[in-house]
């Protein structure tokens, strides 16, 4: 994504808060190689003290007296005590916190607790009170009035990449100033065992998706309706019992009046919405052991609803990205169910292959993802058949756009789709950007793969531009354009997981962009002034959803990086260092790790001071 200046500020006003309890994953921070004695081995063990609130406080700190209690109102999963934060129906915040020491050696460390929340919210989309678990500085999950729930529903969290550690593990309970919410918690325990079991599988799974898709539209593309199937296999060593179908755009309306609706699935049992009606876990009929494939089917319903963003329509012209579901991904940390953020991405998904028919009256134009052929339908209908290879996503748009083409010096054929009120003058400008920095990209990072480049172009989008495989919607803006273009590569073809690690494709696409528009991007990090310790390149959007200073962190600070990583190598180094590292990720996935680790190889200088000083972790 593109930010426009007034992003963070439209993005605010335009954000569906609709909070669930959410996941996320633990990553251990990179440690210098060691030349210490080899880790004890491990002692299995119970390390939270007083889990069960029945030996009075100690050793828990609490915000007041009556967090843990045994007072009328709320039950005990277990005994006569609990802890109870908030249910006061105004401003307050409680907390409730435990130093614990996860032993060292040992390969597993598991948190649980129960959990019951009641409210008097009447809301079904707005997330008013909140409960936030974190261990250390690393939030596990955060729960609100959204969901409340009879009884008490048991929490677990993979907490092994503690090993080793004293860290706090904390609850914090905020409510607003009204209509109370209660969120109750029991029988908190953290065990650790198993010096000798190995790690979970960090093969991401399930890998190589097939996506087969036929959807009609009613007259204006702005209601679709069809069928979707997604063949898949699991990559891991580990059996599949499940998978998560990630419902994105869900996010834009509220799970009483779903924008996006699966029904009659086939291939698997649908279990419950979560994260916001974002994410359907479906349970297979068998374990799917490694090797193995197995297809979904079901029914698809699309509703796009009113506004010029990447999921709405703008009068007559629809713009439909995320719309399809697609599969998530699971790895070492456990499943990605990451929320939606409006204010950059929360995509991760692996390459994948698409084959999307899409019917719809001839009087609308559909660019999308891919290669298209359009054939005749039933009484003025066209069919547009699109084919994608080896994409992370599937988007497109139709309504009646006025279409332009050209082909690039290098061979790329480039159609830009215009709104009105786009002038010929500008939709011909941006024509000629595109095709010039599709040739750019590809000189500096390897050959575009996705065969036709389609940029759909409204001046009304609040968001500045949008990125999909081969599809990008944009205003008129030489750099803006250039940047999404640049994503084709930082992010199509290199992927990344979008919420945990923004700055892999934001960064990385700016930095790309200002040498397509031969910017040297000398003494820009002289500008950089941090805003507090916490601030990092390198933070998450979990993060960055709560700061103003997003775009100017983690696109400005971030391509300031790179430019500064590029004077220590020397331009010859950081261009041979960014080809390679494009080709040996090739339709794969790049983390900041090994984005370090490929840098320190390409140089004798050691780069640790750098990373440090750029605030680069990972």
């Amino acid at each position: 994504m593109r930010p426009t200046p007034h992003k963070a500020r439209a993005a605010s006003a335009l954000a569906v808060a609709a909070m669930a309890a959410v996941l996320l994953p633990v990553t251990p921070a990179a440690a210098a190689p060691s030349t210490a004695s080899p880790a004890a081995a491990c002692t299995p063990a119970q390390v939270i003290t007083n889990g069960g609130f029945e030996s009075g406080t100690s050793p828990w700190n609490q915000s007041s007296p009556n967090v843990i209690t045994n007072r009328a109102g709320q039950t005990a999963h277990g005994g006569t005590s609990f802890a109870w934060l908030d249910g006061v129906g105004s401003t307050h915040t409680d907390t409730l916190a435990q130093s614990v020491t996860i032993p060292s050696g040992c390969s597993t460390a598991t948190l649980t607790f129960w959990l019951h929340i009641d409210t008097a919210e009447t809301t079904s989309s707005t997330a008013y009170d909140k409960l936030t678990a974190k261990i250390g500085t690393t939030t596990l999950a955060t729960y609100s009035n959204l969901d409340q729930n009879t009884g008490y529903v048991r929490k677990s969290f993979d907490v092994s990449a503690f090993a080793g550690q004293t860290v706090n593990l904390t609850f914090t309970g905020t409510e607003d100033y009204s209509l109370r919410t209660s969120f109750v918690i029991d029988d908190v325990a953290l065990d650790t065992s198993g010096g000798t079991t190995p790690p979970a599988d960090s093969t991401r799974t399930p890998a190589a998706p097939t996506y087969t898709v036929s959807l009609s539209s009613n007259t204006t593309g702005t209601v679709w309706t069809g069928h979707e199937s997604a063949t898949f296999t699991n990559a891991s060593s580990t059996a599949l019992s499940e998978v998560y179908l990630r419902l994105w755009d869900n996010y834009h309306g509220t799970c009483s009046a779903m924008p996006i609706t699966v029904g009659n699935l086939t291939g698997g049992t649908a279990g419950t919405l979560s994260v916001g009606c974002t994410a359907l876990r479906i349970d297979l009929p068998t374990p799917l052991a490694q090797g193995q494939s197995a297809t979904i089917g079901f029914d698809l319903g699309i509703t796009v609803p009113s506004g010029a963003d990447r999921f709405g329509h703008d009068g007559a012209f629809s713009f439909i990205g995320n719309a399809l579901p697609v599969l998530a991904v699971k790895d070492g940390a456990g499943w990605h169910l990451d929320p939606y953020t409006n204010n950059g991405e929360s995509f991760y998904s692996l390459a994948a292959d698409f084959e999307v028919t899409l019917d719809h009256p001839s009087t609308l134009l559909v660019p999308a993802t891919g290669t298209s052929a359009d054939t005749p339908g039933s009484s003025g209908r066209t069919i547009t058949t699109a084919t994608a290879s080896k994409v992370r996503d599937f988007a497109w748009a139709a309504g009646p756009f006025t279409k332009i083409s050209g082909t690039s010096a290098a061979g790329t054929a480039v159609n830009v789709y215009s709104v009105s009120g786009i002038s010929s003058a500008d939709a011909q400008s941006m024509l000629s950007t595109a095709k010039t920095a599709v040739d750019a990209h590809a000189s500096r990072f390897g050959g575009y793969p996705y065969g036709e480049l389609d940029a759909v172009i409204d001046n009304n989008f609040w968001f500045g531009g949008m990125e999909y495989p081969g599809f990008v919607l944009d205003l008129v803006s030489t750099t803006a354009l250039t940047h999404e273009i640049g994503h084709q590569w930082w992010y199509g073809i290199v992927g990344d997981d979008e919420y945990n690690s923004p700055w892999l494709d934001e960064a990385f696409a700016d930095y790309a962009t200002d040498l397509a528009l031969n910017k040297t991007g000398t003494n820009c990090w002289n500008g950089v002034s941090w805003s507090s310790t916490a601030e990092k390149i390198t933070n998450s959007m979990a993060y960055w959803d709560h700061s103003s200073r997003y775009s100017t962190v983690v696109y400005g600070y971030g391509k300031c990086a790179l430019h500064d990583l590029r004077r220590v190598l020397g331009d010859t180094t950081m261009a041979k260092l960014l080809k390679d590292y494009a080709t040996s990720h090739w339709y794969g996935i790049s983390t900041t790790s090994e984005f370090k680790a490929a840098a320190q190889a390409a140089t004798a200088t050691d780069l640790t001071s750098f990373w440090t000083q750029h605030r680069i972790d990972g």
